[in-house]
């Protein structure tokens, strides 16, 4: 029964590969539950595209295009599959400053989004996730790896006011190339990092537990244990998510994903569907129990 509510394919986006149908029809055959399709927003200023992007002429207009298209299609696919699986519609945001909450908004109301997964993917404007090399810029514009955490969780903790979102994407994503993650838990960034956890967790936002950290070769998903733990204390809720960046990607490192929730005794995960119309959040009391876990092996 399981779920995931982060993904991308390379039909709508440039470091994807293969079509966003095959990447359903992949959920289905796995056993998926729910799904969630979730291609990047669009950008607004040139000065904000990928190298990936530029190479390929993208421009801010086409890349608004490009989402139109993917939410149309999406929901053609969400039509046809409908008795085999609930896909919901939602897009990962991108927060480069803080003039994006008002896009984001703008982005909700146009295309009626389902949900939103709420990532940080900038710091300072650069990209920190893209490649090492670009991590590498970012820190030593920051010149030290405390700075850097630290600008990353103020970033985000604005976003979270601002934006909201119903699912936080990888929320210690600035992991990801770091050579240790250690900093996280010196006094001054973990007061950011409680800070924010209580933002979401005040909010009713959910904390996907995001499995394609393996795929970086880091210890742990996102969030790491002690964020896990932290998140726990507070009375946060999680759910569950694979990156998928293509229709090989779905379910990806999920069979080390339901050690990682043994291991940190979470037994309940909570997850969107659609009931009435209406997007809502119910919960899994039970998760550790499904089928869905044995089946991977099969796959």
């Amino acid at each position: 029964m399981p779920y995931s509510f982060h993904s991308h394919s390379g039909q709508y986006c440039k470091h994807g590969y293969g079509h966003l149908e095959d990447v359903v029809k992949e959920a289905i055959r796995k056993g998926f539950h729910v799904y969630g399709l979730t291609e990047h927003m669009p950008r607004f200023e040139c000065s904000e595209l990928y190298p990936e992007e530029i190479e390929a002429c993208c421009t801010p207009s086409s890349l608004a295009t490009t989402f139109a298209e993917f939410q149309l299609h999406a929901r053609q696919l969400a039509e046809h599959y409908d008795e085999k699986i609930t896909l919901l519609i939602g897009t990962e945001i991108e927060f480069i400053h803080a003039g994006y909450a008002d896009k984001i908004q703008a982005l909700r109301d146009k295309h009626q989004i389902d949900y939103v997964v709420g990532s940080l993917h900038h710091v300072g404007s650069v990209p920190i996730d893209f490649s090492s090399e670009l991590y590498q810029t970012c820190l030593e514009k920051y010149g030290t790896l405390e700075a850097l955490f630290s600008a990353y969780f103020d970033e985000q903790y604005v976003m979270l006011q601002t934006v909201k979102p119903e699912v936080v994407g990888h929320f210690d994503l600035i992991r990801i190339f770091a050579p240790s993650d250690e900093c996280i838990m010196l006094p001054a960034i973990w007061e950011k990092v409680v800070r924010n956890v209580e933002c979401v967790v005040a909010y009713n936002g959910l904390f996907e537990i995001n499995s394609r950290a393996w795929k970086k070769g880091l210890q742990d998903a996102y969030p790491n244990r002690a964020i896990i733990k932290l998140i726990q204390e507070k009375g946060g809720r999680f759910t569950l998510s694979d990156d998928c960046h293509g229709p090989d990607d779905v379910g990806m490192y999920y069979s080390k994903l339901v050690d990682y929730l043994r291991e940190r005794d979470i037994h309940t995960i909570h997850y969107l569907t659609r009931e009435g119309g209406k997007v809502v959040v119910k919960e899994n009391r039970k998760v550790l129990e499904e089928p869905f876990w044995n089946r991977i092996k099969d796959w």
